[in-house]
């Protein structure tokens, strides 16, 4: 996946298909496409009812013949045809007519850190069907490190935590490249997981899958940190009678519920920590961690890296969408290589 920098700015559209949402970004006219990575089929006429938003919304609610399908998990195509029908809807008809006009239309796509060659090939063929002649892929953690802002091309030390549905990617970087990186197969879902688990087991209570978002009912805006409420009011279903149910339940439970999958990511984080030279981990204790991704978002998980490292923390401005706007940024051309001149001999 090494890609120069020449090479982006001929691109005309960057592509972040990730497990919770598809991103568009087209040169010169910016995000254009910003949507949950969620089709829903009919699997009778085999015709596409819906994409993104409403897509999302149909889950589990739907009748027998009707199929909510997720073509991409942990930023890997699983489904190749249904990734191409379901951008083909989210980009529409009028921007599709633009991108056609374009000569020799090359697009670039982030791609998690050591993908394998099936993984980068169903990428590919995913963007080639929509027209693309040429794909260039670039790591996402390069990718979101530009979009927030790290001086990656500086040579110094750099450290991006990108914290995605599927999977969290941690890596240290300098003078542009990826010294050290490790790949954890645990995410936002796995922690709306563990809270779903908890109340199935220690409070006979299922929670509705998408009415509304259960990390969020669940802490109610305490997340890992000691303040608020003690005690949470959750709505769910009985697990015995199938019937409506309200519990109170005891926030600190939640919160050591939330911790058991947190557990493999500060294995990670330990990991890179440990395998990176000892010149990089000083700089990291002046510039600190950066995290990007939407479950960065979740409230006290900075705090609690902090405590884990001794080092500080920070979140991104806009952390949900770092990794598109740092691949848009290279194809605009605002981010500059590192020129070193050869010393004369």
């Amino acid at each position: 996946m090494t890609v120069s920098l020449e090479q982006l700015r001929r691109c005309h559209v960057a592509v972040d298909l990730g497990a919770a949402r598809t991103r568009v970004y087209v040169k010169g006219l910016g995000l254009v496409v910003d949507e949950p990575s969620a089709a829903a089929v009919n699997t009778r006429t085999g015709s596409l009812i819906a994409v993104g938003e409403l897509a999302e919304q149909m889950t589990g609610r739907t009748p027998d013949y009707i199929r909510v399908a997720r073509p991409v998990t942990g930023g890997t195509v699983i489904d190749i045809e249904m990734a191409q029908r379901m951008l083909r809807q989210l980009l529409g008809e009028k921007l599709r007519r633009q991108l056609r006009r374009k000569p020799r239309l090359r697009a670039a796509a982030c791609t998690p850190h050591d993908s394998d060659p099936l993984a980068q090939r169903a990428t590919v063929e995913t963007l080639v069907g929509l027209g693309a002649r040429r794909v260039e892929l670039v790591d996402t953690l390069i990718s979101a490190a530009v979009g927030c802002g790290l001086p990656v091309e500086q040579p110094t030390a750099t450290m991006i935590m990108v914290c995605g549905a599927a999977t969290t990617q941690i890596a240290v970087l300098s003078l542009g490249s990826i010294v050290t990186a490790v790949r954890v197969p645990v995410g936002g879902d796995a922690i709306d997981h563990a809270v779903i688990q908890h109340l199935r087991q220690h409070h006979e209570l299922m929670l509705p899958s998408q009415s509304v978002r259960p990390l969020q009912l669940a802490l109610s805006g305490t997340g890992l940190a000691a303040r608020g409420p003690s005690v949470t009011e959750i709505h769910g279903r009985d697990v015995a009678t199938g019937l409506a149910r309200t519990v109170r339940v005891d926030t600190a439970s939640i919160q050591q519920a939330i911790h058991a999958p947190l557990t493999s990511v500060l294995d990670g984080l330990g990991k890179v920590l440990r395998e990176c030279p000892p010149d990089l981990v000083a700089d990291l204790t002046d510039c600190g961690i950066m995290m990007v991704g939407g479950s960065a978002l979740l409230p006290g998980l900075d705090r609690m890296l902090r405590k884990a490292t001794g080092v500080p923390v920070h979140i991104a401005e806009r952390p949900d969408v770092c990794s598109v706007l740092g691949l848009g940024a290279m194809l605009d051309g605002k981010i500059e290589p590192l020129v070193l001149d050869p010393i004369a001999c």
